[in-house]
Protein backbone atom coordinates (compact mmCIF):
# COMPACT_ATOMS: atom_id res chain seq x y z
CA UNK A 1 0.00 0.00 0.00
CA UNK A 2 2.63 2.14 0.77
CA UNK A 3 4.32 1.53 -2.46
CA UNK A 4 1.17 2.45 -4.37
CA UNK A 5 1.01 5.77 -2.50
CA UNK A 6 4.44 6.73 -3.38
CA UNK A 7 3.66 6.15 -6.83
CA UNK A 8 0.75 8.29 -6.60
CA UNK A 9 3.13 11.00 -4.80
CA UNK A 10 5.80 10.86 -7.12
CA UNK A 11 3.23 11.34 -9.94
CA UNK A 12 2.01 14.33 -8.56
CA UNK A 13 5.27 15.58 -7.24
CA UNK A 14 4.51 15.20 -3.60
CA UNK A 15 6.91 14.18 -0.48
CA UNK A 16 7.75 10.28 -0.46
CA UNK A 17 7.21 7.83 2.50
CA UNK A 18 10.29 6.51 3.49
CA UNK A 19 11.55 4.83 6.94
CA UNK A 20 9.70 2.40 9.37
CA UNK A 21 5.71 1.18 8.87
CA UNK A 22 3.51 4.00 11.02
CA UNK A 23 0.75 2.81 12.83
CA UNK A 24 -2.06 4.38 10.25
CA UNK A 25 -0.21 2.93 7.51
CA UNK A 26 -0.21 -0.55 9.52
CA UNK A 27 -4.12 0.03 10.93
CA UNK A 28 -4.94 0.96 6.96
CA UNK A 29 -3.69 -2.38 5.71
CA UNK A 30 -4.98 -4.53 8.29
CA UNK A 31 -8.24 -2.50 7.96
CA UNK A 32 -8.06 -4.12 3.95
CA UNK A 33 -6.98 -7.45 4.92
CA UNK A 34 -10.63 -7.58 6.88
CA UNK A 35 -12.37 -6.52 4.21
CA UNK A 36 -10.87 -8.74 1.46
CA UNK A 37 -11.88 -11.56 4.30
CA UNK A 38 -15.40 -10.09 4.47
CA UNK A 39 -15.74 -9.74 1.22
CA UNK A 40 -14.91 -13.19 0.09
CA UNK A 41 -17.23 -14.62 2.56
CA UNK A 42 -19.75 -12.48 3.71
CA UNK A 43 -20.97 -10.01 0.23
CA UNK A 44 -24.52 -10.82 0.69
CA UNK A 45 -24.66 -9.94 3.83
CA UNK A 46 -22.56 -6.75 3.34
CA UNK A 47 -24.88 -5.83 0.72
CA UNK A 48 -28.00 -6.31 2.68
CA UNK A 49 -26.55 -4.71 5.78
CA UNK A 50 -25.78 -1.58 3.20
CA UNK A 51 -28.85 -0.98 1.79
CA UNK A 52 -30.41 -1.42 5.30
CA UNK A 53 -28.50 1.67 6.40
CA UNK A 54 -31.64 3.60 4.28
CA UNK A 55 -34.31 0.91 4.87
CA UNK A 56 -33.62 -0.75 7.56
CA UNK A 57 -37.17 -2.19 7.97
CA UNK A 58 -36.85 -3.49 4.00
CA UNK A 59 -33.63 -5.09 4.60
CA UNK A 60 -32.74 -8.15 7.18
CA UNK A 61 -30.07 -10.54 7.33
CA UNK A 62 -31.77 -14.25 6.60
CA UNK A 63 -31.74 -16.41 9.61
CA UNK A 64 -29.95 -19.23 7.42
CA UNK A 65 -27.03 -16.64 7.54
CA UNK A 66 -23.79 -18.14 9.93
CA UNK A 67 -23.57 -14.55 11.25
CA UNK A 68 -27.28 -13.82 12.00
CA UNK A 69 -27.18 -14.43 15.35
CA UNK A 70 -24.05 -12.08 15.92
CA UNK A 71 -26.22 -8.92 14.81
CA UNK A 72 -23.80 -7.83 12.47
CA UNK A 73 -23.36 -4.20 11.83
CA UNK A 74 -20.72 -2.16 9.58
CA UNK A 75 -18.84 0.68 11.21
CA UNK A 76 -16.84 3.57 9.57
CA UNK A 77 -14.07 1.66 8.26
CA UNK A 78 -16.30 -0.49 6.64
CA UNK A 79 -16.21 -3.76 8.92
CA UNK A 80 -18.28 -5.87 9.89
CA UNK A 81 -18.55 -6.09 13.91
CA UNK A 82 -21.20 -8.10 16.01
CA UNK A 83 -23.21 -5.59 18.04
CA UNK A 84 -22.54 -6.37 21.68
CA UNK A 85 -24.36 -5.24 24.74
CA UNK A 86 -21.96 -3.64 26.84
CA UNK A 87 -22.33 -1.06 24.92
CA UNK A 88 -23.26 1.11 28.43
CA UNK A 89 -19.81 0.30 30.05
CA UNK A 90 -17.76 3.32 29.60
CA UNK A 91 -14.49 1.39 30.29
CA UNK A 92 -15.19 -1.13 27.77
CA UNK A 93 -13.68 -0.46 24.04
CA UNK A 94 -15.11 -1.12 20.69
CA UNK A 95 -12.65 -4.18 19.86
CA UNK A 96 -13.78 -5.56 23.45
CA UNK A 97 -17.79 -4.11 22.92
CA UNK A 98 -17.99 -5.06 19.49
CA UNK A 99 -15.80 -7.34 18.35
CA UNK A 100 -14.70 -7.65 14.55
CA UNK A 101 -16.51 -10.76 13.11
CA UNK A 102 -14.06 -13.08 10.73
CA UNK A 103 -15.32 -16.25 9.39
CA UNK A 104 -13.13 -19.13 11.03
CA UNK A 105 -12.00 -21.55 7.82
CA UNK A 106 -10.39 -18.18 5.58
CA UNK A 107 -7.00 -18.08 5.22
CA UNK A 108 -6.37 -14.55 7.05
CA UNK A 109 -8.26 -15.63 10.07
CA UNK A 110 -5.48 -18.62 10.28
CA UNK A 111 -2.71 -16.40 9.92
CA UNK A 112 -3.92 -13.89 12.34
CA UNK A 113 -4.47 -17.09 15.09
CA UNK A 114 -0.40 -18.52 13.78
CA UNK A 115 0.52 -14.75 14.97
CA UNK A 116 -1.08 -14.71 18.23
CA UNK A 117 0.15 -18.35 18.51
CA UNK A 118 3.95 -17.37 17.83
CA UNK A 119 3.20 -14.49 20.30
CA UNK A 120 3.00 -16.28 22.91
CA UNK A 121 5.76 -18.73 21.90
CA UNK A 122 3.87 -21.58 20.84
CA UNK A 123 2.44 -22.06 24.34
CA UNK A 124 -0.83 -21.06 26.66
CA UNK A 125 -3.33 -22.14 24.31
CA UNK A 126 -6.13 -20.45 26.58
CA UNK A 127 -4.33 -17.05 26.43
CA UNK A 128 -4.23 -17.36 22.93
CA UNK A 129 -8.09 -17.84 22.57
CA UNK A 130 -8.60 -15.03 25.22
CA UNK A 131 -6.41 -12.72 23.62
CA UNK A 132 -8.33 -13.05 20.12
CA UNK A 133 -11.84 -12.71 21.91
CA UNK A 134 -11.02 -8.97 23.35
CA UNK A 135 -10.98 -7.79 19.33
CA UNK A 136 -12.47 -10.40 16.91
CA UNK A 137 -15.99 -12.65 16.81
CA UNK A 138 -14.79 -15.94 15.41
CA UNK A 139 -16.88 -19.03 15.58
CA UNK A 140 -15.63 -22.22 16.52
CA UNK A 141 -12.22 -20.27 17.64
CA UNK A 142 -10.67 -23.16 19.64
CA UNK A 143 -11.66 -25.54 17.09
CA UNK A 144 -9.59 -23.29 14.36
CA UNK A 145 -7.00 -22.47 17.35
CA UNK A 146 -6.39 -26.62 17.19
CA UNK A 147 -6.20 -26.82 13.92
CA UNK A 148 -3.69 -23.62 13.55
CA UNK A 149 -1.35 -26.01 16.18
CA UNK A 150 -1.92 -28.68 14.47
CA UNK A 151 0.23 -27.37 11.04
CA UNK A 152 2.94 -25.02 13.32
CA UNK A 153 5.55 -26.30 12.36
CA UNK A 154 7.22 -25.49 15.55
CA UNK A 155 4.57 -27.07 17.25
CA UNK A 156 5.12 -29.96 15.11
CA UNK A 157 9.00 -30.37 15.60
CA UNK A 158 8.33 -29.94 19.54
CA UNK A 159 5.50 -32.81 19.53
CA UNK A 160 7.14 -35.55 17.30
CA UNK A 161 7.15 -38.78 18.78
CA UNK A 162 8.57 -41.89 17.53
CA UNK A 163 6.45 -44.14 15.93
CA UNK A 164 6.85 -47.45 16.54
CA UNK A 165 6.04 -49.85 14.47
CA UNK A 166 3.81 -52.57 14.24
CA UNK A 167 5.69 -55.72 16.69
CA UNK A 168 7.03 -57.74 14.27
CA UNK A 169 6.33 -61.55 14.46
CA UNK A 170 8.38 -63.45 16.97
CA UNK A 171 11.78 -64.99 14.74
CA UNK A 172 12.57 -68.12 13.88
CA UNK A 173 14.48 -68.71 16.67
CA UNK A 174 11.90 -68.58 19.40
CA UNK A 175 9.37 -71.26 17.73
CA UNK A 176 11.84 -74.04 17.12
CA UNK A 177 10.06 -76.73 18.70
CA UNK A 178 11.52 -80.12 18.93
CA UNK A 179 15.11 -79.07 18.97
CA UNK A 180 18.08 -79.53 21.54
CA UNK A 181 17.84 -76.83 24.39
CA UNK A 182 20.34 -74.27 23.73
CA UNK A 183 20.12 -74.37 19.93
CA UNK A 184 19.40 -70.76 19.87
CA UNK A 185 20.91 -68.89 22.82
CA UNK A 186 21.06 -65.43 23.85
CA UNK A 187 23.78 -63.53 26.02
CA UNK A 188 24.31 -60.65 28.12
CA UNK A 189 25.85 -59.10 30.70
CA UNK A 190 25.74 -58.05 34.49
CA UNK A 191 27.25 -57.13 37.53
CA UNK A 192 29.72 -55.70 38.59
CA UNK A 193 29.99 -58.30 41.70
CA UNK A 194 32.64 -57.73 44.15
CA UNK A 195 33.94 -60.85 45.90
CA UNK A 196 36.91 -61.11 48.73
CA UNK A 197 40.04 -62.61 47.54
CA UNK A 198 42.48 -62.64 50.66
CA UNK A 199 42.86 -59.03 52.03
CA UNK A 200 41.96 -57.43 48.73
CA UNK A 201 38.30 -56.89 47.48
CA UNK A 202 38.08 -58.07 43.52
CA UNK A 203 35.07 -57.24 40.94
CA UNK A 204 33.33 -60.17 38.87
CA UNK A 205 30.66 -59.94 36.10
CA UNK A 206 28.10 -62.93 35.40
CA UNK A 207 27.18 -63.75 31.75
CA UNK A 208 23.41 -64.97 31.09
CA UNK A 209 23.01 -67.15 28.33
CA UNK A 210 19.04 -67.78 28.13
CA UNK A 211 17.63 -70.90 25.39
CA UNK A 212 15.36 -68.81 23.31
CA UNK A 213 13.18 -72.24 22.78
CA UNK A 214 12.68 -73.33 26.08
CA UNK A 215 13.78 -70.23 28.14
CA UNK A 216 16.49 -71.78 30.08
CA UNK A 217 19.11 -70.10 31.58
CA UNK A 218 23.40 -70.63 32.21
CA UNK A 219 24.83 -68.11 34.23
CA UNK A 220 29.14 -68.41 33.83
CA UNK A 221 31.69 -66.00 36.00
CA UNK A 222 34.29 -63.62 34.40
CA UNK A 223 37.15 -62.14 36.25
CA UNK A 224 37.06 -59.42 33.95
CA UNK A 225 35.22 -57.39 31.05
CA UNK A 226 38.15 -58.49 28.18
CA UNK A 227 37.34 -60.34 24.98
CA UNK A 228 39.18 -63.43 26.28
CA UNK A 229 37.44 -63.79 29.65
CA UNK A 230 34.03 -63.50 27.33
CA UNK A 231 35.70 -66.14 24.67
CA UNK A 232 36.88 -68.42 28.13
CA UNK A 233 33.15 -68.04 29.56
CA UNK A 234 31.05 -69.27 26.19
CA UNK A 235 33.82 -71.94 25.79
CA UNK A 236 32.73 -72.90 29.30
CA UNK A 237 29.16 -73.00 28.27
CA UNK A 238 30.00 -74.81 25.22
CA UNK A 239 31.48 -77.77 26.78
CA UNK A 240 28.78 -78.07 29.36
CA UNK A 241 25.43 -77.16 26.98
CA UNK A 242 26.65 -77.74 24.02
CA UNK A 243 27.34 -75.65 20.59
CA UNK A 244 24.94 -73.36 19.63
CA UNK A 245 23.36 -73.07 15.94
CA UNK A 246 23.50 -69.00 16.41
CA UNK A 247 24.48 -66.80 19.14
CA UNK A 248 22.04 -63.64 19.94
CA UNK A 249 23.25 -60.37 21.57
CA UNK A 250 23.06 -56.56 21.74
CA UNK A 251 25.60 -54.16 20.75
CA UNK A 252 26.37 -50.89 22.03
CA UNK A 253 25.67 -49.75 25.41
CA UNK A 254 23.33 -52.50 25.63
CA UNK A 255 25.23 -55.63 25.14
CA UNK A 256 26.76 -55.09 28.34
CA UNK A 257 23.90 -54.12 30.82
CA UNK A 258 23.01 -50.46 31.50
CA UNK A 259 25.89 -50.06 34.32
CA UNK A 260 27.78 -47.10 33.50
CA UNK A 261 31.41 -49.03 34.20
CA UNK A 262 29.97 -52.08 32.13
CA UNK A 263 29.61 -49.18 29.14
CA UNK A 264 32.78 -47.93 29.73
CA UNK A 265 34.33 -51.06 29.28
CA UNK A 266 32.32 -52.14 26.26
CA UNK A 267 35.49 -50.58 24.14
CA UNK A 268 37.63 -53.23 25.30
CA UNK A 269 35.40 -56.15 24.12
CA UNK A 270 36.44 -56.56 20.20
CA UNK A 271 33.34 -57.96 18.63
CA UNK A 272 35.24 -58.85 15.41
CA UNK A 273 37.23 -61.12 17.79
CA UNK A 274 34.27 -62.58 19.35
CA UNK A 275 32.41 -63.21 15.51
CA UNK A 276 36.03 -65.05 14.41
CA UNK A 277 36.03 -67.35 17.38
CA UNK A 278 32.51 -68.24 17.28
CA UNK A 279 31.42 -68.44 13.67
CA UNK A 280 31.62 -71.55 11.71
CA UNK A 281 29.77 -73.38 9.18
CA UNK A 282 27.40 -74.14 11.77
CA UNK A 283 27.14 -71.71 14.11
CA UNK A 284 26.80 -67.74 13.27
CA UNK A 285 26.62 -64.43 15.77
CA UNK A 286 23.80 -62.10 15.36
CA UNK A 287 23.64 -58.69 16.43
CA UNK A 288 20.82 -56.39 17.35
CA UNK A 289 20.79 -53.13 16.24
CA UNK A 290 22.40 -50.20 19.44
CA UNK A 291 20.03 -48.79 21.60
CA UNK A 292 17.40 -51.66 21.02
CA UNK A 293 17.02 -53.43 24.76
CA UNK A 294 13.11 -54.42 23.09
CA UNK A 295 14.81 -56.62 20.38
CA UNK A 296 16.46 -58.36 23.42
CA UNK A 297 13.93 -58.72 25.45
CA UNK A 298 13.87 -61.99 26.36
CA UNK A 299 17.25 -61.95 28.05
CA UNK A 300 16.60 -58.38 29.56
CA UNK A 301 13.93 -60.01 31.52
CA UNK A 302 16.02 -63.12 32.86
CA UNK A 303 18.65 -60.93 33.64
CA UNK A 304 15.96 -58.79 36.43
CA UNK A 305 15.06 -61.80 37.53
CA UNK A 306 18.35 -62.80 38.64
CA UNK A 307 19.18 -59.77 40.37
CA UNK A 308 15.83 -59.89 41.90
CA UNK A 309 17.50 -63.40 43.47
CA UNK A 310 20.43 -62.22 44.30
CA UNK A 311 18.87 -59.11 46.29
CA UNK A 312 16.68 -61.72 48.47
CA UNK A 313 19.56 -64.07 48.99
CA UNK A 314 21.60 -61.10 51.05
CA UNK A 315 25.36 -62.34 50.43
CA UNK A 316 27.90 -61.04 52.69
CA UNK A 317 29.25 -57.87 51.64
CA UNK A 318 32.58 -59.25 50.04
CA UNK A 319 31.25 -63.13 49.50
CA UNK A 320 34.55 -65.06 48.26
CA UNK A 321 34.62 -66.84 44.91
CA UNK A 322 33.68 -69.71 45.92
CA UNK A 323 30.50 -68.77 47.36
CA UNK A 324 29.51 -66.68 44.49
CA UNK A 325 29.45 -69.55 42.26
CA UNK A 326 27.59 -71.85 44.90
CA UNK A 327 24.83 -68.93 44.89
CA UNK A 328 24.61 -68.19 40.58
CA UNK A 329 24.00 -71.59 40.61
CA UNK A 330 21.90 -72.06 42.55
CA UNK A 331 19.40 -69.04 40.97
CA UNK A 332 20.30 -70.59 37.57
CA UNK A 333 18.82 -73.80 39.04
CA UNK A 334 16.03 -71.89 40.74
CA UNK A 335 15.05 -70.17 37.26
CA UNK A 336 14.57 -72.82 35.78
CA UNK A 337 12.55 -74.04 37.73
CA UNK A 338 9.80 -71.30 37.24
CA UNK A 339 6.70 -72.72 35.30
CA UNK A 340 6.08 -71.70 31.92
CA UNK A 341 2.76 -72.35 31.88
CA UNK A 342 -0.16 -71.53 34.12
CA UNK A 343 -0.07 -74.57 36.96
CA UNK A 344 -3.91 -76.52 36.34
CA UNK A 345 -5.79 -76.18 39.23
CA UNK A 346 -8.44 -78.34 37.91
CA UNK A 347 -6.46 -81.30 37.84
CA UNK A 348 -3.67 -82.42 40.44
CA UNK A 349 -2.07 -84.39 38.76
CA UNK A 350 -0.88 -82.80 35.58
CA UNK A 351 2.44 -80.68 36.71
CA UNK A 352 2.84 -77.43 35.07
CA UNK A 353 5.77 -77.48 32.23
CA UNK A 354 9.44 -75.54 33.04
CA UNK A 355 12.89 -75.38 31.82
CA UNK A 356 14.11 -78.33 33.55
CA UNK A 357 12.05 -80.78 32.19
CA UNK A 358 13.64 -80.02 29.04
CA UNK A 359 17.27 -80.28 30.93
CA UNK A 360 17.03 -82.80 33.16
CA UNK A 361 13.82 -84.03 32.86
CA UNK A 362 11.87 -83.14 36.07
CA UNK A 363 11.07 -79.57 37.51
CA UNK A 364 13.13 -80.19 40.74
CA UNK A 365 15.95 -82.29 38.38
CA UNK A 366 14.95 -85.17 41.33
CA UNK A 367 14.53 -88.29 39.21
CA UNK A 368 13.51 -91.69 41.10
CA UNK A 369 15.76 -94.35 40.84
CA UNK A 370 15.56 -97.12 38.59
CA UNK A 371 16.97 -100.34 38.97
CA UNK A 372 20.58 -101.13 37.15
CA UNK A 373 19.90 -103.02 34.15
CA UNK A 374 22.45 -103.16 31.26
CA UNK A 375 20.35 -105.37 28.87
CA UNK A 376 20.79 -104.48 25.29
CA UNK A 377 17.02 -104.93 24.95
CA UNK A 378 16.47 -102.76 28.44
CA UNK A 379 18.39 -100.07 27.24
CA UNK A 380 16.52 -99.70 23.93
CA UNK A 381 13.69 -99.65 25.83
CA UNK A 382 15.07 -96.80 27.95
CA UNK A 383 16.32 -94.90 24.82
CA UNK A 384 12.93 -95.18 23.39
CA UNK A 385 10.94 -93.84 26.56
CA UNK A 386 13.00 -91.22 26.87
CA UNK A 387 12.20 -90.22 23.39
CA UNK A 388 8.68 -90.43 23.92
CA UNK A 389 8.88 -88.07 27.03
CA UNK A 390 10.93 -85.85 25.22
CA UNK A 391 8.00 -85.55 22.63
CA UNK A 392 5.53 -85.19 25.69
CA UNK A 393 7.37 -82.37 26.81
CA UNK A 394 7.61 -80.14 23.33
CA UNK A 395 3.97 -81.33 22.52
CA UNK A 396 3.36 -79.54 26.11
CA UNK A 397 5.27 -76.53 25.13
CA UNK A 398 3.12 -76.53 21.39
CA UNK A 399 -0.07 -76.43 22.89
CA UNK A 400 0.58 -74.73 26.45
CA UNK A 401 3.59 -72.50 26.24
CA UNK A 402 3.15 -71.19 22.19
CA UNK A 403 -0.35 -69.26 22.99
CA UNK A 404 0.96 -67.35 25.83
CA UNK A 405 3.67 -65.78 23.76
CA UNK A 406 1.40 -64.96 20.53
CA UNK A 407 -0.60 -62.10 21.62
CA UNK A 408 0.90 -58.46 20.76
CA UNK A 409 1.15 -57.01 24.04
CA UNK A 410 2.26 -53.49 22.75
CA UNK A 411 2.63 -51.84 19.25
CA UNK A 412 -0.77 -52.82 17.51
CA UNK A 413 -1.38 -50.27 14.41
CA UNK A 414 0.89 -50.43 11.21
CA UNK A 415 2.85 -46.61 10.52
CA UNK A 416 4.69 -45.41 7.85
CA UNK A 417 8.25 -46.77 7.65
CA UNK A 418 10.94 -45.05 7.20
CA UNK A 419 12.80 -44.04 4.66
CA UNK A 420 15.63 -42.53 3.35
CA UNK A 421 15.97 -38.81 3.17
CA UNK A 422 13.57 -38.40 6.22
CA UNK A 423 14.88 -35.85 8.13
CA UNK A 424 14.61 -37.61 12.48
CA UNK A 425 15.04 -36.64 15.80
CA UNK A 426 16.76 -39.51 17.84
CA UNK A 427 14.72 -39.63 20.89
CA UNK A 428 18.14 -40.65 23.49
CA UNK A 429 16.49 -41.56 27.30
CA UNK A 430 19.21 -40.30 28.90
CA UNK A 431 19.22 -36.72 27.43
CA UNK A 432 16.75 -33.54 27.67
CA UNK A 433 14.36 -33.61 25.21
CA UNK A 434 15.89 -30.01 23.37
CA UNK A 435 19.27 -32.08 23.20
CA UNK A 436 18.23 -34.97 21.24
CA UNK A 437 20.74 -34.75 17.89
CA UNK A 438 18.78 -34.12 14.43
CA UNK A 439 19.96 -35.47 11.56
CA UNK A 440 18.85 -37.58 7.94
CA UNK A 441 18.22 -40.93 6.91
CA UNK A 442 20.77 -42.14 4.83
CA UNK A 443 20.02 -46.08 5.11
CA UNK A 444 17.18 -48.21 6.22
CA UNK A 445 16.85 -51.66 7.73
CA UNK A 446 14.40 -54.05 6.60
CA UNK A 447 14.73 -57.30 9.71
CA UNK A 448 11.02 -58.55 9.02
CA UNK A 449 9.43 -60.43 6.57
CA UNK A 450 6.63 -57.90 6.21
CA UNK A 451 9.06 -55.62 4.76
CA UNK A 452 8.79 -53.15 7.78
CA UNK A 453 11.69 -51.24 8.93
CA UNK A 454 13.27 -52.12 11.98
CA UNK A 455 16.46 -50.01 12.53
CA UNK A 456 17.88 -47.16 10.22
CA UNK A 457 21.31 -45.48 10.12
CA UNK A 458 21.25 -41.49 10.78
CA UNK A 459 23.35 -39.26 9.37
CA UNK A 460 23.90 -35.88 11.80
CA UNK A 461 26.51 -33.03 11.98
CA UNK A 462 29.26 -34.96 12.66
CA UNK A 463 28.34 -38.85 13.06
CA UNK A 464 26.70 -41.95 12.09
CA UNK A 465 24.23 -43.51 14.19
CA UNK A 466 22.51 -47.03 13.73
CA UNK A 467 18.87 -46.76 15.79
CA UNK A 468 16.47 -49.00 16.19
CA UNK A 469 12.56 -47.42 14.50
CA UNK A 470 10.86 -46.89 17.84
CA UNK A 471 13.68 -44.45 18.82
CA UNK A 472 13.03 -42.24 15.67
CA UNK A 473 10.98 -39.36 15.59
CA UNK A 474 10.35 -38.01 11.96
CA UNK A 475 10.32 -34.26 11.63
CA UNK A 476 7.58 -33.10 8.82
CA UNK A 477 9.86 -30.71 7.25
CA UNK A 478 8.84 -31.31 3.33
CA UNK A 479 12.35 -32.63 2.55
CA UNK A 480 12.89 -33.71 -1.06
CA UNK A 481 14.76 -36.20 -1.87
CA UNK A 482 15.98 -34.66 -5.35
CA UNK A 483 17.38 -31.86 -3.34
CA UNK A 484 19.31 -33.75 -1.09
CA UNK A 485 23.16 -32.41 -0.84
CA UNK A 486 26.00 -35.11 -2.03
CA UNK A 487 27.92 -35.51 1.05
CA UNK A 488 28.35 -38.45 2.70
CA UNK A 489 26.16 -40.91 2.56
CA UNK A 490 25.13 -39.93 -1.16
CA UNK A 491 26.16 -43.63 -2.51
CA UNK A 492 23.03 -44.81 -0.55
CA UNK A 493 20.34 -42.19 -1.69
CA UNK A 494 21.30 -43.34 -5.16
CA UNK A 495 20.09 -46.62 -3.99
CA UNK A 496 16.57 -45.26 -1.82
CA UNK A 497 14.32 -48.08 -1.46
CA UNK A 498 17.42 -50.74 -1.42
CA UNK A 499 17.96 -52.39 1.99
CA UNK A 500 20.93 -50.80 3.72
CA UNK A 501 23.99 -53.46 4.47
CA UNK A 502 25.50 -52.31 8.02
CA UNK A 503 29.53 -52.92 6.84
CA UNK A 504 28.89 -50.60 4.28
CA UNK A 505 28.96 -47.69 6.69
CA UNK A 506 29.46 -48.73 9.89
CA UNK A 507 31.84 -51.16 11.50
CA UNK A 508 30.58 -53.41 14.45
CA UNK A 509 31.00 -50.70 16.88
CA UNK A 510 28.67 -48.49 15.42
CA UNK A 511 31.16 -45.68 14.24
CA UNK A 512 31.83 -44.50 10.85
CA UNK A 513 34.40 -46.02 8.82
CA UNK A 514 37.49 -44.51 7.62
CA UNK A 515 36.55 -43.58 4.11
CA UNK A 516 33.33 -41.37 5.22
CA UNK A 517 34.88 -39.77 7.55
CA UNK A 518 37.46 -38.08 5.70
CA UNK A 519 33.86 -36.42 3.55
CA UNK A 520 32.61 -33.01 4.38
CA UNK A 521 29.05 -32.95 5.85
CA UNK A 522 27.05 -30.43 5.95
CA UNK A 523 24.94 -29.05 8.73
CA UNK A 524 21.24 -30.58 8.86
CA UNK A 525 19.84 -28.02 11.40
CA UNK A 526 21.02 -25.07 8.63
CA UNK A 527 19.37 -26.98 5.41
CA UNK A 528 15.83 -27.95 7.91
CA UNK A 529 15.89 -24.18 8.04
CA UNK A 530 16.38 -23.32 4.15
CA UNK A 531 13.26 -25.92 3.67
CA UNK A 532 11.15 -24.09 6.14
CA UNK A 533 11.56 -20.61 4.55
CA UNK A 534 11.09 -22.14 0.83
Amino acid sequence: MRYRQNLQARKLKRELSLGELTQKELIAAETYLFRQAHESCFLEEIAILTKAREHPDKYRIPKSSSIYKFSPFIDERSLLRMRGRTGACEYVGQDAGCPIILPPDHHITKLLILSTHLQYHNLNHETVVNELRQKYQIAKLRRVCHKVRRICQDCKNNQAQPAAPLMADLPDARLAAFIRPFSYAGIDYFGPITVAVGRRVEKRWGVLITCLVTRAVHIEIVHSLTTDSCIMAIQNFKSRRGTPLEFFSDQGTNFIGSNHELQKAYRRVDQNKLIKEFTSPTTKWTFNPPCSPHMGGSWERLVQSVKKILNKIQLPRNPTDEVLRNTLLEIENIINSRPLTYIPIDNDSTFALTPNHFLVGSSSGKKSLVSLNDDPATLRKNWKASQIYANIFWGRWVKEYLPTICRRTKWHQPVKPLQVGDVVVIADPDHPRNCWPMGRVVGTTVSSKDGQVRSAVVRTNNRYYERPAVKLAILDVGVNESKLNTGAGSSVLRGSVAPFSQNSLLDPKGSPSIGHQRRSTRSNTHTITLRKRS
